[in-house]
């Protein structure tokens, strides 16, 4: 069986797969490099995926890790793509993220605030329970401001225009982040948010398995 690869999302870790029960699957999750200055996407994928050893491998990202995955899959061979709460390409992100990023206004952000957990996140992500809600503190305190503002940056201005092959798209009905009006999703989860991997994860489970066995 083909190995699998996991990357996380943008300011969280492999903790948001922790309710994803992956089995006998032959599973690695990617840990986060830091980026080189002024380094661009395609730069940090073409490095990131020297951790890629396995051949032909199965990609699963979330968020702005499935948009790596993407960028990924244009550098190795790989035998399919799994995108939870991502896009596949520029045209599937807001058009906020684009216009930030032609305007600059990202880079207007203090780091401090990147850090900060709110009730605007709680609400951007679909957070249901206090439990989500330390979860995502606790990640957001553990993770470098500086990458949050990098990466932050090449999603703004992210250019692929392409729609990777073999690629599975798993996408929340009530995404704010990304909203699913943008997106071409091949599997809807119902009221499932940004957050999804955490309060939907069986359902995502589910769909993930049988993907990967057939």
């Amino acid at each position: 069986m083909n190995k699998i690869y996991v990357f996380s999302g943008l300011g969280v870790d492999k903790r948001v797969y922790g309710n994803i029960d992956f089995g006998t699957l032959d599973v690695e999750f990617i840990d986060w490099i830091q980026p080189l200055e002024n380094e661009n996407l395609e730069n940090y994928a073409f490095r990131i995926s020297k951790k890629i050893t396995g051949e032909n491998p199965i990609l699963i990202g979330l968020s702005f890790g499935g948009m790596l995955s993407v960028e990924i899959s244009k550098i190795i061979k790989v035998k399919k793509i799994i995108l939870i709460a991502s896009a596949k390409n520029k045209f599937e992100l807001p058009f906020s993220f684009k216009l930030s990023g032609k305007l600059k206004l990202n880079q207007l952000l203090p780091n401090s605030i990147l850090k900060h957990h709110n009730f605007i996140l709680n609400w951007l992500f679909g957070i249901e329970s206090n439990e989500e809600k330390q979860l995502l503190k606790s990640i957001l305190q553990d993770t470098d401001s500086n990458f949050l503002k990098w990466a932050i940056n090449e999603i703004v201005n992210w250019k692929n225009q392409i729609y990777p092959e073999n690629c599975i798209h798993i996408h929340g009905s009530q995404d704010r982040i990304i909203p699913i009006k943008n997106v071409k999703a091949d599997f809807v989860i119902e009221n499932g948010g940004h957050f999804m991997t955490v309060n939907k994860a069986k359902e995502i489970e589910k769909i993930i398995l049988n993907l990967i066995k057939k």
